[in-house]
């Protein structure tokens, strides 16, 4: 199976705020830590704040925070939410679907059970889950520092 840009975003996006929860974040930010264009990661901010996933602040002290608890999100419904239903394969489309053996075809199911059994383990992770304790995903998107007066004399 495979997984769609936006729902990677979205993943790396609810992480990075997991971790820096109790302040706001910036786009900007969080699009320099995580290796995501701004312009992708707005679309994906819209998202999660009209499912409730996020909550933003707009204006000059603005940014994103959690829309509830770390341990509230459960990522098989964030997958869910945000893939929003895509067929897995070209049969499992009301639309567009040439195949001819669908009628004949006896992957369609395990494949449809291969999909729930993803979504399934998924349903067993939460969101705090993946960023308690977890030292090396806390350094990769710690904020980045400036340097201060004493690194610029030194240049």
């Amino acid at each position: 199976m495979r997984i769609t840009k936006r729902t990677n975003i979205a993943v790396r996006l609810l992480m990075y705020c997991a971790l820096h929860e109790g302040r706001l974040v910036t786009k900007s930010e969080i699009a320099q830590r995580c290796n995501i264009s701004e312009n992708h990661l707005a679309q994906v901010v819209n998202q999660l704040s009209q499912l409730g996933f996020l909550k933003t602040q707009r204006g000059r002290n603005g940014g994103l925070t959690l829309g509830r608890a770390a341990s509230d999100i459960c990522i098989g419904d964030v997958f869910r939410q945000v893939e929003g239903g895509l067929p897995m394969v070209e049969c499992f489309a009301d639309a567009d679907n040439t195949c001819p053996l669908v009628a004949a075809c006896r992957l369609r199911d395990a494949l449809t059970r291969a999909g729930e059994a993803f979504y399934t383990a998924l349903d067993g992770v939460r969101l705090d889950s993946l960023t308690c304790d977890n030292f090396e995903l806390q350094r990769i998107l710690a904020p980045m520092s400036c340097p201060g007066p004493e690194a610029a004399a030194h240049a």
